[in-house]
């Protein structure tokens, strides 16, 4: 295995020197050929991801073709003006020179994907690879097989094997890529298996991009709209049965608002999903837990939560030989239960109430800094709070993760949920390499301040006038 990945790199970086020199018009061609394979194989890719957890196609078109489609149409609009060099301003001090910025390509990147969003966390990143001039490995989760195998023909079909390669295989294989000297390394996954890529790359210094997770907050205030609160909490939340980085890992509600919001919960649940836990069950609008590893970590969170004081409002059904946990509500969560503690990502919502906005502002703190926030309010005010006195990924006002579909957005943590970010033109610049350039013309000021160093000499004298500038 090992040494029929080590071909694999050798191919590519032997030609990444040649991508490296490619045009704008060049990158467009082969982006051209990515957009039609998917649009192509969109059915295909919906029914793939169905085989692989059930999960709805109108959701895979959404949230993954969509997606990647608009990423490869803004990499198409923008691609011309990525490339250009930037000018940069001369200092007095310099006179006589001229700099400008050079996006150049890292070279060889490995993009390490998911099973939750298989689609869109391999050719995302890899629309960012390819517009900026880079060789590219991928490999998809052994987690969605099917999702896998459909994306190993298709690329291979519209991409050149020495600059795009596809990689299938476990952990055991992912270790083995680890060890290759990649000059990029885009994760997407856990934050302890981001440690771990971290701690390879450092080997190579190689650069990464992590995006990782955490205890991403949905905050209500006093003055929401609770209805559309809870909708979108809800639709947020149990959109692909929870297993979403950026959904919201629990909800902060206001103690006097806390009944109206769990009833406008129920109501929510019921219009999305079916008005009984049978006809939730048996719901095709709603995924399923991706394997029974997954299945039995959630089960487990939820029965500790439950018998640490935690009160199920809705759901808490599951079926263990269809791998289904019922969209679950709960109340009264102690916030030392093991559900608070860790990332839950799956169809589990604790609603937490708080006293004041200092309180829900401890919890998040103690929380660590999410990769997303969510915050409802009418008024302005309380939306600067939050933002003013945290740090997240990103923050999004009366909506869930809908910065995902904005392209012109960066996307990716801080500290603990992630490093770097991507998409549109922050994906171009996370696989470029920003190099500075600068020419010298005559005459060359810089000549005054060579030595022999004499007191009061001209160079002396114009540094001290240089220092008076504004």
């Amino acid at each position: 295995m090992t040494s029929d990945l080590e071909r694999t790199f050798e191919t590519l970086r032997s030609h990444a020197s040649v991508m490296a020199r490619t045009t704008a018009s060049e990158r467009r061609a082969r982006l051209r050929r990515l957009r039609a394979a998917v649009a192509a194989h969109r059915v295909e890719l919906a029914e793939a991801v169905h085989a692989d957890f059930g999960r709805p196609a109108a959701e895979t078109e959404l949230a993954e073709i969509h997606s990647v489609l608009d990423e490869i149409d803004t990499a198409l609009r923008g691609l011309g003006r990525w490339m250009r060099p930037e000018r940069a301003g001369m200092p007095l001090m310099l006179f006589g020179t001229a700099s400008r910025i050079v996006y150049e390509p890292r070279g060889v990147v490995l993009i390490l994907a998911p099973w939750n969003y298989p689609i869109g966390l391999v050719l995302n990143p890899l629309v960012a690879a390819i517009a900026a001039g880079n060789c590219a490995v991928c490999k998809p989760s052994e987690k969605t097989p099917h999702v896998a195998a459909l994306l190993s023909q298709m690329l291979a079909a519209c991409c050149e094997a020495r600059e795009v390669a596809v990689v299938e295989g476990g952990p055991e294989v992912a270790k083995a890529l680890l060890d290759l000297p990649f000059d990029h390394i885009c994760f997407t996954g856990s934050t302890a298996i981001g440690k771990v890529v971290m701690a390879a790359a450092a080997k190579h210094l190689a650069s990464v991009t992590l995006e990782l997770g955490g205890k991403s907050p949905a905050i209500v205030d006093v003055s929401a709209d609770l209805r559309a609160a809870a909708e979108r909490i809800a639709i947020g939340k149990f959109l692909n049965a929870g297993q979403t980085c950026i959904a919201p890992d629990y909800a902060l509600v206001p103690r006097s608002l806390e009944a109206s919001f769990l009833e406008a919960l129920r109501a929510a649940l019921a219009s999305f999903y079916g008005p009984t836990e049978e006809a939730r069950a048996a719901c095709p609008d709603f995924a399923r837990v991706v394997d029974a590893g997954h299945f039995a970590r959630l089960t487990g969170l939820l029965d500790r939560a439950v018998a640490a004081g935690a009160r199920v409002v809705a759901g808490g059904g599951r079926d263990a030989g269809t791998r289904y946990i019922a969209p679950t509500v709960l109340a009264d969560v102690p916030p030392s239960a093991d559900i608070m503690q860790e990332e839950i990502f799956g169809p589990i919502l604790p609603v937490l109430a708080y006293e004041t906005r200092e309180d829900a502002l401890a919890l998040i703190h103690r929380l660590g800094k999410p990769l997303a926030m969510f915050v409802f309010t009418r008024e302005r005010g309380a939306a600067d709070f939050f933002i003013g006195a945290t740090s997240a990924g990103a923050t999004v006002i009366n909506n869930i993760g809908l910065h995902y579909l904005h392209h012109g957005l960066p996307f990716g943590g801080v500290g603990p949920s992630g490093l770097g970010s991507y998409h549109g033109r922050h994906g171009f610049r996370a696989f470029s390499h920003a190099r500075a350039v600068m020419r010298q013309y005559e005459p060359a000021l810089i000549r005054l301040f060579f030595p022999p160093y004499r007191p009061g000499s001209l160079g002396q004298r114009v540094l001290r006038l240089l220092e008076k500038l504004p």
